[in-house]
C-alpha cells in the first residue's frame, strides 16, 4: 500500500520561504514513494472563525472541502511560518475550521493521522519558536504529531533556483524526517 500525504504550508505568500520548504518535502516524500497531494491554503478561503457563524450557516464549504481531503491522507506535512513567536492566523483558522466539521459531517479527519511540522525563516531559528503552538494545535484536533521537525534557519538563502534546499546536511535532515514520516504512517495504515 502506498502512503498518502498531504502536504502544505500555512502562508500565503507567493514567494514564501515555507511553501518552498513545503514543495521540497512533497518532491522527498514522491521520491520516498508516497503519494503526495500539495495544496496551498490560498485555494480554501474562509472567514475567520466565529462561532455565530458556525451556529447560523455551519463551517463553510471549504472547511468541509479539506476534511474530506485531510480523511484521504495517512498523513500531513506543514510548513508553518512563524509570526511572533506563534501559529499564524491563516493556518490556525484553517485548523480550526476543519476541526468543526466533524460535529455536521463525519469523523473527525485528524484522528490517527501522522503529523510533521516544517518551518522556515530568514532569521537564525528557522521557525523553531512558533512550532510548539502548531504542535499544541495538531495535537488537541487529535493528529499524532511526530517529536521529530525541521527548521530552517536563512532560509532567504537556502534555495537553489530549483526551489532545493542548498545545503547538503539539511537537505539530508528533510530527507530523513520525511522518511520518517512515511515509514510511520504506513504502520499505522497498515
Amino acid at each position: 500500500m502506498s502512503v498518502k500525504l498531504l502536504v502544505f504550508a500555512g502562508s500565503l505568500r507567493r514567494d514564501s520561504f515555507n511553501k518552498k520548504l513545503a514543495r521540497a518535502a512533497a518532491r522527498v516524500a514522491e521520491a520516498a514513494g508516497a503519494q503526495v497531494r500539495y495544496i496551498e491554503l490560498n485555494n480554501y478561503p474562509m472567514p475567520i472563525y466565529d462561532g455565530d457563524i458556525e451556529t447560523g450557516e455551519g463551517p463553510p464549504e471549504n472547511a468541509f472541502r479539506l476534511q474530506a481531503l485531510i480523511a484521504e491522507q495517512h498523513g500531513l506535512i506543514i510548513a508553518s511560518p512563524e509570526y511572533n513567536h506563534s501559529i499564524p492566523a491563516l493556518l490556525k483558522n484553517t485548523l480550526d475550521w476543519v476541526s468543526r466539521t466533524p460535529r455536521v459531517r463525519g469523523p473527525n479527519p485528524f484522528a490517527g493521522k501522522v503529523a510533521t511540522i516544517l518551518s522556515a525563516s530568514p532569521g537564525s531559528l528557522g521557525g523553531i519558536q512558533g512550532q510548539d503552538h502548531v504542535r499544541r494545535v495538531l495535537t488537541t484536533v487529535g493528529a499524532l504529531v511526530l517529536p521529530n521537525s525541521l527548521a530552517l534557519p536563512q532560509a532567504d538563502q537556502a534555495f537553489d533556483a530549483e526551489g532545493d534546499l542548498v545545503d547538503a546536511a539539511m537537505r539530508q535532515r528533510l530527507t530523513d524526517l520525511v522518511a520518517e514520516t512515511v515509514r510511520i504512517a504506513a504502520r499505522l495504515a497498515g
